[in-house]
């Protein structure tokens, strides 16, 4: 049952689908597919069954019901899931089963969400790859550290997934794996009780097979939390409402290449080359100013010096049992100098004013590629987050859209790129893309 979470909660809300008839799908489909996807690292059947049942008994009593009421989501493994272990993805977790659930977990149990499972994260949802492959072609990686949110969805075992990004985790998985892949403006959705790698670099991520689903669950998630210092008090933002909107004028885009654009395949570049031909006169190449040719440098920084801090319990408990990947950006982010880190974090807010100078003058978004190709063949490599790390050091909102496919029949998708805090605007105009691209 491939109905996007939208239709799904229609259905279920108009009473032509129960919540149980549709997580009885969703495991069916698991059970034909997860022997050649694993995209799940924890799933109990029945205790799915028996949220998809409350939510019916619910609904049936007459009671108000939530915007996702009875729709299954898949949760990545560093989420604290109150009823399900969270493991993070190493042996060093192993059995842990947290006492709360994360903000983003509640919040999809109060829009009414059945939390049908945890899906595979690499380890601490850093580069060593876990056990999922890419639904499209096994032999070949889904991408990570959302490896098992994205194939899942991909594979239509679920209609939504949570994951995360702290370079690419979420924009390159769902780019080899042909779904839809959203990583908010920095704050805009909490990250309390998720696996903490990065304070300035750590976003939520979110998985969907159309961009009206990807605003539907961005509308229940955004929001304030008094334990991340970095979210802040709003009013609920309609995305769903705002996505769907014609633009007032057809979008400006900004094609940027960046100085890694030479590293992709021909694949990559043909695809742009059409791409660019068929959009015409709404695409202009812009070259990246000077200074945030330094922007990879500062994020492998922060990225190294952060994530040591913040897994040193890890590293003290058990560094022989963590992955050599781990081990070295540890290592490496031990050794990292006050005055490099802070050089680094002080550059992002100019950076940050500078691009949106390019947006208040011309550019509703920034065009460039998701990852060098398609999904690399074999399972030893998650692939390469270079064309996703600047926007993940800025905290802007970047969107992969799956437009286009490599010779080898595997998906390509195009990243778009929105001012901070635009984040409805970018699903808009990549709405408009698509419908254009028809």
């Amino acid at each position: 049952m491939m109905l996007s979470a939208a239709d799904a909660a229609r259905e279920i809300a108009e009473g032509r689908l129960t919540s149980e008839e549709l997580v009885q799908a969703c495991l069916e489909r698991i059970r034909a597919l997860e022997p050649k996807v694993q995209a799940w690292t924890f799933l109990d059947q029945e205790h799915a069954l028996t949220q998809a049942r409350a939510a019916d008994e619910h609904k049936r009593s007459g009671k108000p019901i939530g915007p996702l009421h009875g729709v299954p989501v898949g949760v990545k493994d560093i989420f604290d899931t109150a009823d399900m272990p969270t493991e993070n993805g190493t042996v060093l977790h192993q059995g842990r089963t947290p006492r709360a659930d994360a903000a983003a977990v509640r919040s999809l149990r109060a829009s009414g969400a059945v939390i049908l499972g945890k899906t595979v994260t690499t380890e601490c949802a850093y580069f060593a790859p876990g056990k999922t492959r890419n639904p499209h072609n096994p032999e070949h990686t889904p991408g990570g550290s959302s490896s098992g949110s994205a194939a899942a969805v991909a594979a239509g075992m679920v209609p939504l997934a949570l994951g995360s990004q702290t370079a690419g985790s979420t924009i390159r998985p769902a780019s080899f794996c042909g779904v839809y892949g959203f990583k908010p403006t920095h704050g805009l959705i909490p990250r309390s009780g998720v696996l903490q790698l990065s304070r300035t670099l750590d976003h939520v991520g979110l998985f969907a097979r159309t961009i009206e689903d990807i605003a539907l669950l961005a509308e229940q998630l955004a929001g304030w939390d008094e334990k991340d210092p970095d979210t802040r008090p709003r009013a609920r933002i309609p995305f769903q409402a705002l996505a769907a909107e014609e633009p007032p004028i057809p979008p400006m885009l900004a094609l940027i290449k960046t100085p890694h654009w030479e590293r992709t395949d021909g694949d990559t570049r043909e695809a742009f080359g059409e791409l660019v031909e068929a959009l015409g006169d709404r695409v202009e190449e812009v070259e990246l100013f000077p200074s945030a040719l330094e922007a990879w440098d500062w994020q492998k920084t922060i990225m190294a010096a952060e994530m040591a801090a913040n897994l040193e319990r890890e590293w003290r408990a058990g560094k022989d049992r963590l992955s050599p990947q781990l081990r070295e950006l540890i290592e490496r982010g031990r050794e990292v100098r006050a005055v490099d880190y802070q050089r680094a974090v002080r550059a992002i807010a100019p950076a940050v004013e500078s691009l949106d100078e390019l947006f208040m003058e011309r550019y509703d978004a920034i065009l460039t590629p998701t990852a060098l190709g398609t999904a690399p063949r074999g399972l030893a490599s998650t692939g390469d987050p270079v064309f996703c790390t600047p926007w993940t050091l800025l905290g802007m909102p970047a969107l992969s859209v799956p437009l286009m496919q490599g010779a080898n029949r595997l998906p390509l998708g195009a990243q778009l790129v929105g001012r901070r805090g635009f984040d409805a605007r970018l699903m808009r105009t990549a709405r408009w893309l698509v419908a254009k691209l028809a």
